[in-house]
């Protein structure tokens, strides 16, 4: 039997900002993949969940006691444009636990089924794409950047239809909360400034309790907010990770990685990346995030300034806009940092960054491998290095004037990866688990799972793909 501690705040504190509702029945449910460890940290029972209220309750289908199903309200801006109402469409938040260390946690589903959110969409979800967010999401926990993590992937015995026909499925997801910047959009957009002091108030004791009370917390939160949106962001830099559709929606308030829809790892470094099919004027190109995470940050400032300023909101414009002054430059310390760590060199300047990135550039260098190479140029041996960038005339120059300068070379193997989800090697995964073989799938997650590890007989998943390949595409509609 299927029990749980729940303690649904968020259903208790915040009527009026979403509708319960209840996920589709499924007539065939059964356990693809379940994230055990995760199960056991949440205090659930990984047998219990494999059992029948356990798939019924990863489906949507029906919930066990306690629960408190709702679709969450919010805007956002999607590309650019203002949607002012989107929520979930195809997802439900059951409730949430208090997990072993004492933090609170959603238990999330996507895929469940039509909402009144849903805008014409089917509410569903195929195997691919949720299989996408257990690899990739748990590939970011492993590196250590902040994310959502997936519980479950459950098949629902459905065909789904996505111009060919996919097996259906529905994903659980963990996260710390799924407030976004467009839940606060949501309720500014309406001028219901009360509901969103509420928002607001319930947020600060959720995510950053020590600013609850004081008489300055709305700004205050804003700065701690572009605080953990600015270091996220240095992260996914580090890694070569292109989020593709930083949407206001897909901004999430306590700083995880949230939607894994048309995400991609570069291979070939080049700042322009692009992988989503509908990006086509390569707003979410790698190499343009910050900038992007900081036009995010700037519409939650405007959401909060009738309470900041309440009396005159526009009084509070200029502390908004020094607020995300300063988020320009907390970036560029935090990516001097992040990238002096690879690099071996404690005070990298921009100028000794920049110049590695632009050879990388110019030999369409793989990314992972090129800094991966570096540690083993810092302990002495040059060979990969330069098999990596031997055709470009400023190498030699770069490591006379970056030798003298190494000094944590230790720890460059701790933030350098040997694996990232290759993008060939994730479609290869998602095609044989299509067709019922797993094994791909499971041993490209045991490989991210410890990702600075080279591992014996995983030498093809360090490598990018095969030349020929042609350009990687991914897609939002899942």
């Amino acid at each position: 039997m299927l029990t749980i501690e729940f303690d649904n705040s968020y259903a208790r504190d915040l009527d009026g900002m979403y509708l319960p509702w209840q996920g589709a029945k499924v007539p065939d449910p059964a356990m693809v993949w379940l994230n055990e460890g995760l199960a056991r940290d949440l205090g659930l029972d990984p047998e219990a969940l494999r059992g029948p209220d356990g798939l019924a309750m990863l489906t949507g289908s029906a919930m066990p006691e306690g629960a408190a199903p709702l679709a969450m309200a919010y805007a956002g801006h999607q590309f650019g444009g203002f949607s002012p109402q989107l929520g979930d469409g195809r997802a439900l938040l059951i409730g949430e636990v208090i997990d072993r260390t004492g933090n609170r946690q959603d238990i999330h589903l996507k895929g469940s089924g039509k909402t009144p959110f849903s805008r014409g969409g089917d509410g569903k979800a195929a195997l691919g794409p949720v299989l996408r967010e257990v690899l990739i999401g748990e590939a970011m926990h492993a590196l250590g950047i902040p994310t959502t993590r997936a519980l479950s992937a459950v098949t629902t015995g459905e065909t789904v239809w996505r111009e060919v026909p996919l097996t259906g499925a529905v994903l659980g997801r963990v996260a710390s909360s799924h407030l976004r910047v467009g839940t606060f959009q949501f309720f500014y957009a309406r001028q219901e400034t009360a509901r969103l002091r509420r928002l607001a108030d319930y947020a600060i004791a959720r995510h950053y309790p020590e600013l609850s009370g004081a008489e300055d917390r709305y700004l205050a939160f804003y700065h701690a907010v572009i605080a953990r949106q600015m270091a996220l962001v240095a992260q996914w830099m580090g890694v070569g990770f292109v989020h593709g559709v930083m949407n206001t929606d897909n901004c999430a308030i306590s700083g995880e990685t949230i939607d894994y829809g048309p995400c991609a790892f570069l291979d070939a470094y080049n700042p322009d990346t692009v992988f989503s099919s509908i990006d086509r004027q390569g707003r979410y190109a790698y190499g343009n995030q910050p900038v992007l995470a900081r036009w995010n940050l700037a519409r939650l400032g405007e959401t909060l300034m009738p309470l900041i300023a309440p009396e005159d909101p526009q009084q509070a414009l200029p502390e908004v806009q020094s607020a995300l002054d300063a988020a320009e430059t907390r970036y560029a310390t935090l990516r001097r940092k992040k990238f002096g760590a690879k690099l071996g060199v404690t005070m990298a300047g921009d100028a000794l960054i920049d110049s590695f990135l632009d050879m990388l550039t110019a030999q369409s260098a793989d990314f992972t491998q090129a800094f991966r190479a570096l540690g083993r140029a810092a302990r002495g041996d040059e060979g990969p290095l330069v098999a990596h960038l031997n055709r470009d005339p400023r190498l030699a120059d770069w490591l006379d004037s970056w030798r003298p300068r190494l000094d944590a070379v230790e720890g460059m193997d701790a933030v350098n990866p040997v694996y990232v989800p290759r993008n060939h090697k994730v479609e290869e995964a998602l095609n044989a688990a299509q067709s019922e073989d797993m094994a791909p799938f499971e041993r490209l997650l045991t490989a991210l799972s410890d990702p600075f590890t080279r591992r014996d007989g995983f030498d093809d998943l360090e490598t990018p793909a095969p030349e020929g390949a042609g350009a990687y595409v991914t897609y939002c509609g899942t």
